[in-house]
Protein backbone atom coordinates (compact mmCIF):
# COMPACT_ATOMS: atom_id res chain seq x y z
CA UNK A 1 0.00 0.00 0.00
CA UNK A 2 1.18 3.54 -0.75
CA UNK A 3 2.19 5.36 2.42
CA UNK A 4 0.27 8.54 3.18
CA UNK A 5 1.47 11.66 1.45
CA UNK A 6 -0.55 14.86 1.36
CA UNK A 7 -0.96 16.96 -1.79
CA UNK A 8 1.06 20.05 -2.59
CA UNK A 9 3.63 19.33 0.08
CA UNK A 10 1.21 19.83 2.97
CA UNK A 11 1.50 17.91 6.18
CA UNK A 12 -1.07 15.30 7.20
CA UNK A 13 -4.68 16.29 6.98
CA UNK A 14 -5.86 18.37 9.90
CA UNK A 15 -2.50 20.09 10.50
CA UNK A 16 -1.72 23.67 9.64
CA UNK A 17 -5.32 24.74 10.31
CA UNK A 18 -6.09 28.14 11.73
CA UNK A 19 -7.18 28.29 15.40
CA UNK A 20 -10.80 28.75 16.44
CA UNK A 21 -12.20 31.95 15.01
CA UNK A 22 -9.75 32.11 12.09
CA UNK A 23 -10.66 30.31 8.93
CA UNK A 24 -8.86 30.00 5.62
CA UNK A 25 -7.98 33.12 3.71
CA UNK A 26 -10.87 34.91 2.00
CA UNK A 27 -11.45 33.98 -1.63
CA UNK A 28 -10.14 36.85 -3.75
CA UNK A 29 -9.07 35.17 -6.97
CA UNK A 30 -11.05 35.50 -10.18
CA UNK A 31 -12.48 32.65 -12.25
CA UNK A 32 -10.74 29.34 -11.67
CA UNK A 33 -7.85 28.69 -14.03
CA UNK A 34 -8.72 25.81 -16.34
CA UNK A 35 -7.04 22.43 -15.94
CA UNK A 36 -3.75 22.20 -17.83
CA UNK A 37 -4.12 18.47 -18.48
CA UNK A 38 -6.83 17.28 -20.85
CA UNK A 39 -7.32 13.59 -20.05
CA UNK A 40 -9.37 13.14 -23.24
CA UNK A 41 -6.92 14.86 -25.59
CA UNK A 42 -6.03 11.58 -27.33
CA UNK A 43 -9.66 10.71 -28.08
CA UNK A 44 -11.09 14.10 -29.05
CA UNK A 45 -12.17 14.47 -32.68
CA UNK A 46 -14.21 16.83 -34.87
CA UNK A 47 -17.92 16.28 -34.42
CA UNK A 48 -17.63 15.23 -30.76
CA UNK A 49 -20.52 16.17 -28.44
CA UNK A 50 -20.12 19.63 -26.92
CA UNK A 51 -20.01 18.22 -23.39
CA UNK A 52 -17.98 15.41 -21.89
CA UNK A 53 -20.40 14.83 -19.01
CA UNK A 54 -23.97 15.87 -18.27
CA UNK A 55 -25.66 15.54 -14.91
CA UNK A 56 -28.72 16.80 -13.09
CA UNK A 57 -29.85 16.87 -9.48
CA UNK A 58 -30.23 19.06 -6.42
CA UNK A 59 -27.63 21.63 -5.37
CA UNK A 60 -27.36 22.16 -1.62
CA UNK A 61 -25.49 24.77 0.37
CA UNK A 62 -23.25 22.63 2.57
CA UNK A 63 -22.09 23.83 5.98
CA UNK A 64 -19.38 21.51 7.29
CA UNK A 65 -18.05 21.24 10.84
CA UNK A 66 -14.78 19.35 11.36
CA UNK A 67 -12.48 18.68 14.28
CA UNK A 68 -15.23 17.38 16.58
CA UNK A 69 -13.89 15.03 19.23
CA UNK A 70 -17.07 12.97 19.23
CA UNK A 71 -20.67 12.95 18.09
CA UNK A 72 -22.81 15.78 19.48
CA UNK A 73 -24.50 14.86 22.76
CA UNK A 74 -28.08 15.87 23.43
CA UNK A 75 -28.37 18.80 25.81
CA UNK A 76 -24.76 19.93 25.37
CA UNK A 77 -22.88 22.37 23.14
CA UNK A 78 -20.05 21.12 20.96
CA UNK A 79 -17.33 23.31 19.46
CA UNK A 80 -15.73 22.37 16.13
CA UNK A 81 -12.13 23.26 15.38
CA UNK A 82 -12.89 23.78 11.69
CA UNK A 83 -15.82 24.97 9.59
CA UNK A 84 -16.52 25.63 5.95
CA UNK A 85 -19.28 26.37 3.46
CA UNK A 86 -19.46 25.18 -0.14
CA UNK A 87 -21.90 24.05 -2.83
CA UNK A 88 -23.04 20.47 -2.16
CA UNK A 89 -25.37 17.79 -3.45
CA UNK A 90 -24.94 17.26 -7.18
CA UNK A 91 -22.38 20.09 -7.12
CA UNK A 92 -19.92 17.63 -5.54
CA UNK A 93 -19.92 15.48 -8.66
CA UNK A 94 -20.00 18.40 -11.11
CA UNK A 95 -17.02 20.09 -9.49
CA UNK A 96 -14.99 16.88 -9.29
CA UNK A 97 -15.55 16.26 -13.01
CA UNK A 98 -14.70 19.84 -13.99
CA UNK A 99 -11.51 19.89 -11.93
CA UNK A 100 -10.33 16.78 -13.77
CA UNK A 101 -10.64 18.65 -17.05
CA UNK A 102 -13.97 17.31 -18.30
CA UNK A 103 -16.36 19.69 -20.04
CA UNK A 104 -19.26 19.49 -17.64
CA UNK A 105 -22.89 20.58 -18.03
CA UNK A 106 -25.23 20.70 -15.03
CA UNK A 107 -29.01 21.06 -14.97
CA UNK A 108 -30.25 22.10 -11.53
CA UNK A 109 -32.63 24.46 -9.78
CA UNK A 110 -31.08 27.28 -7.73
CA UNK A 111 -32.81 29.34 -5.08
CA UNK A 112 -33.04 33.09 -5.60
CA UNK A 113 -31.50 33.72 -2.16
CA UNK A 114 -27.89 34.53 -1.28
CA UNK A 115 -27.08 30.83 -0.92
CA UNK A 116 -28.32 30.11 -4.43
CA UNK A 117 -26.38 33.06 -5.85
CA UNK A 118 -23.23 31.91 -4.12
CA UNK A 119 -23.58 28.33 -5.39
CA UNK A 120 -24.26 29.50 -8.96
CA UNK A 121 -21.23 31.80 -8.98
CA UNK A 122 -18.96 29.18 -7.38
CA UNK A 123 -19.88 26.59 -10.02
CA UNK A 124 -20.11 28.75 -13.15
CA UNK A 125 -17.42 31.36 -12.51
CA UNK A 126 -15.23 29.40 -10.12
CA UNK A 127 -15.24 25.98 -11.78
CA UNK A 128 -16.21 26.67 -15.40
CA UNK A 129 -19.28 24.41 -15.24
CA UNK A 130 -21.93 25.04 -17.90
CA UNK A 131 -25.22 26.07 -16.25
CA UNK A 132 -27.16 26.91 -19.41
CA UNK A 133 -29.57 24.06 -18.54
CA UNK A 134 -30.01 25.35 -14.96
CA UNK A 135 -32.61 27.79 -13.63
CA UNK A 136 -33.00 30.23 -10.75
CA UNK A 137 -36.43 29.68 -9.15
CA UNK A 138 -38.14 32.81 -7.79
CA UNK A 139 -39.38 32.42 -4.24
CA UNK A 140 -37.66 29.08 -3.66
CA UNK A 141 -34.98 28.88 -0.98
CA UNK A 142 -31.82 26.86 -1.36
CA UNK A 143 -31.68 23.44 0.30
CA UNK A 144 -29.13 23.34 3.13
CA UNK A 145 -27.13 20.49 4.67
CA UNK A 146 -25.12 20.69 7.88
CA UNK A 147 -22.43 18.01 7.96
CA UNK A 148 -20.48 17.09 11.10
CA UNK A 149 -17.29 15.09 10.58
CA UNK A 150 -15.77 13.06 13.42
CA UNK A 151 -13.92 9.76 13.86
CA UNK A 152 -13.64 9.39 10.08
CA UNK A 153 -17.41 9.45 9.62
CA UNK A 154 -20.05 12.12 9.15
CA UNK A 155 -23.52 12.97 10.38
CA UNK A 156 -25.76 15.21 8.30
CA UNK A 157 -28.90 17.24 8.86
CA UNK A 158 -30.65 18.66 5.78
CA UNK A 159 -33.57 20.96 5.07
CA UNK A 160 -35.21 21.86 1.78
CA UNK A 161 -38.30 21.67 -0.38
CA UNK A 162 -38.75 20.19 -3.85
CA UNK A 163 -38.57 22.84 -6.60
CA UNK A 164 -41.52 23.19 -8.96
CA UNK A 165 -41.51 20.24 -11.41
CA UNK A 166 -40.96 22.49 -14.41
CA UNK A 167 -37.74 23.81 -12.87
CA UNK A 168 -35.86 20.51 -12.64
CA UNK A 169 -34.19 18.58 -15.45
CA UNK A 170 -34.84 19.75 -19.04
CA UNK A 171 -37.15 17.65 -21.20
CA UNK A 172 -34.32 16.85 -23.61
CA UNK A 173 -30.78 16.55 -22.15
CA UNK A 174 -27.89 18.01 -24.16
CA UNK A 175 -25.67 15.66 -26.14
CA UNK A 176 -22.70 14.50 -24.08
CA UNK A 177 -20.13 11.71 -24.11
CA UNK A 178 -21.33 10.53 -20.71
CA UNK A 179 -23.84 11.26 -17.99
CA UNK A 180 -23.84 10.47 -14.29
CA UNK A 181 -27.15 9.43 -12.74
CA UNK A 182 -28.22 8.60 -9.22
CA UNK A 183 -30.81 5.85 -9.46
CA UNK A 184 -33.90 5.88 -7.23
CA UNK A 185 -35.58 2.55 -6.42
CA UNK A 186 -39.00 2.26 -8.03
CA UNK A 187 -38.60 5.37 -10.19
CA UNK A 188 -37.56 6.05 -13.77
CA UNK A 189 -35.86 9.27 -14.87
CA UNK A 190 -36.95 9.83 -18.50
CA UNK A 191 -33.82 11.81 -19.34
CA UNK A 192 -31.64 8.73 -18.80
CA UNK A 193 -33.27 6.77 -21.63
CA UNK A 194 -33.22 9.87 -23.86
CA UNK A 195 -29.53 10.43 -23.25
CA UNK A 196 -28.66 6.77 -23.80
CA UNK A 197 -30.57 6.82 -27.11
CA UNK A 198 -28.23 9.60 -28.29
CA UNK A 199 -25.20 7.45 -27.52
CA UNK A 200 -24.41 8.97 -24.13
CA UNK A 201 -22.66 6.51 -21.83
CA UNK A 202 -24.50 6.35 -18.49
CA UNK A 203 -22.68 5.86 -15.19
CA UNK A 204 -24.90 5.30 -12.17
CA UNK A 205 -24.72 5.10 -8.42
CA UNK A 206 -27.52 4.55 -5.94
CA UNK A 207 -28.47 5.59 -2.43
CA UNK A 208 -29.64 3.50 0.49
CA UNK A 209 -32.99 1.81 -0.18
CA UNK A 210 -35.20 3.11 2.64
CA UNK A 211 -38.02 0.81 1.49
CA UNK A 212 -35.95 -2.23 2.43
CA UNK A 213 -36.93 -3.99 -0.81
CA UNK A 214 -33.44 -4.06 -2.35
CA UNK A 215 -34.90 -5.25 -5.65
CA UNK A 216 -32.74 -4.79 -8.73
CA UNK A 217 -35.89 -4.86 -10.85
CA UNK A 218 -36.80 -1.61 -9.11
CA UNK A 219 -33.73 0.06 -10.64
CA UNK A 220 -35.37 0.14 -14.05
CA UNK A 221 -32.93 2.63 -15.57
CA UNK A 222 -30.04 0.25 -14.95
CA UNK A 223 -30.83 -1.21 -18.38
CA UNK A 224 -29.52 2.02 -19.96
CA UNK A 225 -26.29 2.12 -17.93
CA UNK A 226 -22.77 1.18 -18.91
CA UNK A 227 -21.45 1.12 -15.35
CA UNK A 228 -22.97 0.80 -11.88
CA UNK A 229 -20.96 1.90 -8.83
CA UNK A 230 -22.59 0.94 -5.50
CA UNK A 231 -20.76 0.49 -2.22
CA UNK A 232 -20.21 -2.96 -0.74
CA UNK A 233 -23.26 -2.94 1.54
CA UNK A 234 -25.56 -1.83 -1.27
CA UNK A 235 -24.14 -4.35 -3.74
CA UNK A 236 -24.54 -7.27 -1.35
CA UNK A 237 -28.09 -6.31 -0.41
CA UNK A 238 -29.17 -5.94 -4.04
CA UNK A 239 -27.66 -9.26 -5.10
CA UNK A 240 -27.96 -11.34 -1.93
CA UNK A 241 -24.27 -12.22 -2.26
CA UNK A 242 -22.25 -12.90 0.87
CA UNK A 243 -19.20 -10.90 -0.22
CA UNK A 244 -18.76 -7.71 -2.27
CA UNK A 245 -16.67 -9.37 -4.98
CA UNK A 246 -19.35 -11.96 -5.63
CA UNK A 247 -21.88 -9.13 -5.63
CA UNK A 248 -19.92 -7.28 -8.32
CA UNK A 249 -19.87 -10.39 -10.50
CA UNK A 250 -23.61 -10.88 -10.01
CA UNK A 251 -24.33 -7.27 -10.98
CA UNK A 252 -22.79 -7.80 -14.41
CA UNK A 253 -25.94 -9.71 -15.33
CA UNK A 254 -27.65 -6.31 -15.30
CA UNK A 255 -24.95 -3.86 -16.39
CA UNK A 256 -21.72 -4.29 -18.41
CA UNK A 257 -19.36 -2.87 -15.77
CA UNK A 258 -19.85 -3.25 -12.02
CA UNK A 259 -17.63 -1.34 -9.59
CA UNK A 260 -18.00 -2.00 -5.86
CA UNK A 261 -16.25 0.27 -3.39
CA UNK A 262 -14.81 -1.54 -0.37
CA UNK A 263 -14.13 1.36 2.00
CA UNK A 264 -10.66 1.11 3.52
CA UNK A 265 -9.96 -1.97 1.37
CA UNK A 266 -10.22 -0.06 -1.92
CA UNK A 267 -12.45 -1.15 -4.81
CA UNK A 268 -13.21 -4.15 -7.02
CA UNK A 269 -14.55 -4.09 -10.59
CA UNK A 270 -15.71 -6.53 -13.26
CA UNK A 271 -16.19 -5.84 -16.98
CA UNK A 272 -18.61 -8.37 -18.46
CA UNK A 273 -17.72 -7.47 -22.03
CA UNK A 274 -14.03 -8.28 -21.73
CA UNK A 275 -14.07 -10.66 -18.77
CA UNK A 276 -11.58 -8.33 -17.07
CA UNK A 277 -11.50 -7.96 -13.29
CA UNK A 278 -9.47 -5.55 -11.17
CA UNK A 279 -8.94 -4.83 -7.50
CA UNK A 280 -6.98 -1.87 -6.17
CA UNK A 281 -6.30 -1.25 -2.46
CA UNK A 282 -7.07 2.09 -0.86
CA UNK A 283 -4.38 4.71 -0.30
CA UNK A 284 -3.58 5.29 3.37
CA UNK A 285 -4.47 8.87 4.31
CA UNK A 286 -5.56 10.74 7.40
CA UNK A 287 -9.13 11.73 6.58
CA UNK A 288 -10.33 15.17 7.63
CA UNK A 289 -13.79 15.04 6.04
CA UNK A 290 -15.25 12.22 3.90
CA UNK A 291 -18.05 14.41 2.49
CA UNK A 292 -18.25 13.98 -1.28
CA UNK A 293 -15.52 11.32 -1.50
CA UNK A 294 -17.87 8.90 -3.24
CA UNK A 295 -18.70 11.50 -5.86
CA UNK A 296 -15.00 12.17 -6.47
CA UNK A 297 -14.42 8.42 -6.87
CA UNK A 298 -17.12 8.21 -9.54
CA UNK A 299 -15.70 11.29 -11.30
CA UNK A 300 -12.25 9.70 -11.40
CA UNK A 301 -13.64 6.46 -12.80
CA UNK A 302 -15.66 8.30 -15.46
CA UNK A 303 -12.57 10.26 -16.47
CA UNK A 304 -10.46 7.14 -16.90
CA UNK A 305 -13.21 5.34 -18.79
CA UNK A 306 -13.75 8.15 -21.28
CA UNK A 307 -9.98 8.35 -21.77
CA UNK A 308 -9.87 4.63 -22.60
CA UNK A 309 -7.64 3.52 -19.71
CA UNK A 310 -7.40 -0.10 -18.53
CA UNK A 311 -9.85 -1.08 -15.80
CA UNK A 312 -7.21 -1.29 -13.05
CA UNK A 313 -5.87 2.19 -13.90
CA UNK A 314 -9.40 3.59 -13.73
CA UNK A 315 -9.88 2.08 -10.27
CA UNK A 316 -6.52 3.34 -9.06
CA UNK A 317 -7.16 6.86 -10.33
CA UNK A 318 -10.65 6.95 -8.81
CA UNK A 319 -9.30 5.83 -5.46
CA UNK A 320 -6.48 8.36 -5.59
CA UNK A 321 -8.75 11.31 -6.30
CA UNK A 322 -11.11 10.23 -3.51
CA UNK A 323 -8.18 9.89 -1.08
CA UNK A 324 -6.93 13.38 -1.92
CA UNK A 325 -10.41 14.82 -1.43
CA UNK A 326 -10.85 13.62 2.17
CA UNK A 327 -7.76 15.58 3.21
CA UNK A 328 -9.69 18.83 2.72
CA UNK A 329 -13.09 19.66 4.12
CA UNK A 330 -16.15 20.52 2.09
CA UNK A 331 -17.73 18.21 -0.47
CA UNK A 332 -17.39 20.01 -3.81
CA UNK A 333 -14.44 22.27 -3.04
CA UNK A 334 -12.33 19.43 -1.64
CA UNK A 335 -12.14 17.77 -5.06
CA UNK A 336 -8.56 17.63 -6.37
CA UNK A 337 -7.33 19.02 -9.66
CA UNK A 338 -4.32 18.01 -11.71
CA UNK A 339 -1.91 20.14 -9.69
CA UNK A 340 -2.77 18.18 -6.53
CA UNK A 341 -2.50 14.88 -8.37
CA UNK A 342 0.88 15.80 -9.83
CA UNK A 343 2.15 17.03 -6.46
CA UNK A 344 1.03 13.79 -4.79
CA UNK A 345 2.82 11.68 -7.40
CA UNK A 346 6.03 13.64 -6.99
CA UNK A 347 5.76 13.41 -3.21
CA UNK A 348 5.10 9.66 -2.86
CA UNK A 349 8.01 8.80 -5.14
CA UNK A 350 10.33 10.72 -2.79
CA UNK A 351 9.22 8.83 0.35
CA UNK A 352 11.70 6.16 1.40
CA UNK A 353 10.48 2.61 1.79
CA UNK A 354 7.55 2.70 -0.58
CA UNK A 355 6.54 -0.70 -1.91
CA UNK A 356 7.77 -0.98 -5.54
CA UNK A 357 4.60 -2.84 -6.56
CA UNK A 358 2.44 -0.07 -5.12
CA UNK A 359 4.38 2.60 -7.00
CA UNK A 360 4.07 0.63 -10.22
CA UNK A 361 0.31 0.61 -9.77
CA UNK A 362 0.33 4.42 -10.28
CA UNK A 363 3.12 4.55 -12.86
CA UNK A 364 0.57 5.44 -15.55
CA UNK A 365 0.51 8.93 -14.01
CA UNK A 366 4.06 9.54 -15.21
CA UNK A 367 2.95 9.47 -18.82
CA UNK A 368 -0.09 11.58 -18.06
CA UNK A 369 1.77 14.21 -16.03
CA UNK A 370 5.05 15.10 -17.76
CA UNK A 371 7.33 17.11 -15.50
CA UNK A 372 6.50 20.79 -15.51
CA UNK A 373 3.16 20.31 -17.28
CA UNK A 374 1.06 21.40 -14.32
CA UNK A 375 1.61 24.49 -12.20
CA UNK A 376 -0.14 24.99 -8.87
CA UNK A 377 -2.83 27.66 -8.88
CA UNK A 378 -5.08 29.14 -6.19
CA UNK A 379 -7.76 26.56 -5.49
CA UNK A 380 -11.14 27.54 -4.12
CA UNK A 381 -11.71 25.81 -0.80
CA UNK A 382 -14.60 25.78 1.67
CA UNK A 383 -14.60 28.94 3.78
CA UNK A 384 -16.33 29.68 7.10
CA UNK A 385 -18.76 32.13 5.55
CA UNK A 386 -19.92 33.20 2.11
CA UNK A 387 -19.57 36.54 0.42
CA UNK A 388 -15.82 37.13 0.71
CA UNK A 389 -14.22 38.61 -2.37
CA UNK A 390 -17.39 40.23 -3.72
CA UNK A 391 -17.28 43.77 -5.03
CA UNK A 392 -18.75 46.45 -2.81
Amino acid sequence: MIASASPAGKGPAGTGRAPLGKGPSPITEGPQQQAQVDPLAAVRAPGDPPWDVYLTGTVFLDIIFTGLDSAPVRGTESWARGMGSSPGGVANMATALARLGLRTSLAAAFGDDHYGEYCWDALEQGEGIDLSQSRTVPGWHSPVTVSMAYEGERTMVSHGHEPPPEETAPDCPPHARAAVASLVPGERAPWIAQAAAKGTRIFADVGWDDTGAWDLAGLADLEHCEAFLPNAAEAMRYTGADCPRAAARALTAYVPVAVVTLGAEGAYAVDRRTGETAEVPAIAVEALDPTGAGDVFVAGFVTGTLAGWPLADRLAFAGLTAALSVQEFGGSLSAPGWSEIAAWWEKVRSVDGQEPAALRRYAFLSGLLPRGAVRPWPRRRAVPTIGFGRSA
